[in-house]
């Protein structure tokens, strides 16, 4: 049995980790609410863009011209996966990393044994994660979250859509996690490059509209910003996530601390009275030697 003061000693450094995991549950609860904000904001206009290359594709041939639409034969792929920059919320990066390996070796397997799929990291966590287990990993936008805006975020499509229409990638996939609720994120697979329309979820509208400028213009100017969008939802909506995640795993922890000091107060008590015992004992036992 450990000492009084070992124990003590454990009663107050599990406290103080209590405290702590108990302030980041309330940081992370500060800041889902502004990320939840954030993509409640952005959701209508992507939704609008959607509405918009479907209704001018769906009245023309123009989509089906726009080299970002071109489907040609996969040689090389590239996977965006979406984690954060910090630990500490559960399994929420490691359930991205095993759905990418996941993805890579059953879609992409081929591929992989060539050497031919680059996973495009966004957040330091995933990049690590699959550095270590052999994957080809570009992360230069590891840090992305430190400075979460469109402008960094067009930036990283310009490079995208480049390599893609330079044919240096045939597909573009990303992999995030999106927030069901609070308590509970989902893997997201999504397809950017090349772009199908079907895929958008969203219905041409019946209206006959007048364009100006042309179709042509008009598709060559909303298909390279929806897909810079898609980026950015993928990183807001990972965002969000991951303050859930973090705020649950903070709040579970600071529950099992709370239990831990519980055990150990207890465990203090029992071995504090059973010295007390001890102590009687030898006084009594003295007192009888003496007697004698």
């Amino acid at each position: 049995m450990a000492s009084l003061k070992e124990v003590r000693n454990r009663i107050v450094s599990v406290n103080s980790t209590q405290q702590i995991t108990k302030a980041m549950k309330m940081v992370s609860a500060a800041k889902l609410r502004r990320a939840q904000d954030a993509i409640h904001q952005m959701r209508p206009y992507a939704k609008k863009l959607a509405e918009m290359i479907a209704t001018v594709s769906a009245q023309s041939d123009a989509g089906s011209e726009n080299p970002f639409t071109e489907v040609r034969e996969i040689k090389n792929a590239l996977i965006i996966v979406v984690t954060s920059d910090r630990g500490l919320c559960g399994a929420f990066n490691a359930n991205v990393a095993k759905a990418t390996m996941a993805l890579v070796n059953e879609k992409y397997a081929s591929l992989q044994a060539s050497g031919n799929v680059e996973i495009l990291a966004l957040g330091k966590k995933g990049g690590e994660y699959l550095s270590r287990r052999g994957y080809k990993v570009n992360d230069a936008h590891a840090d992305i979250f430190t400075r979460l805006n469109f402008s960094n975020v067009r930036e990283i499509g310009e490079i995208v859509l480049n390599a893609f229409t330079e044919k240096q990638y045939d597909v573009v996939e990303v992999l995030f996690n999106f927030s069901k609720n609070v308590a509970t994120q989902i893997i997201q697979t999504e397809q950017l490059l090349p772009l199908v329309a079907s895929e958008s979820g969203e219905k041409a509208s019946s209206v006959d509209y007048i364009f100006e400028p042309t179709e042509e213009e008009i598709i060559s100017e909303l298909i390279p910003k929806s897909i810079k969008l898609s980026i950015f939802r993928a990183l807001l909506e990972s965002n969000s996530s991951e303050h859930g995640a973090r705020m649950t795993a903070m709040d579970k922890a600071t529950e099992n601390a709370g239990e831990l000091i519980k055990a150990l107060k207890l465990e203090y008590n029992r071995s504090r009275q059973a010295a007390i015992t001890k102590e009687i004992l030898e006084i009594v036992g003295g007192a009888e030697a003496l007697s004698a």
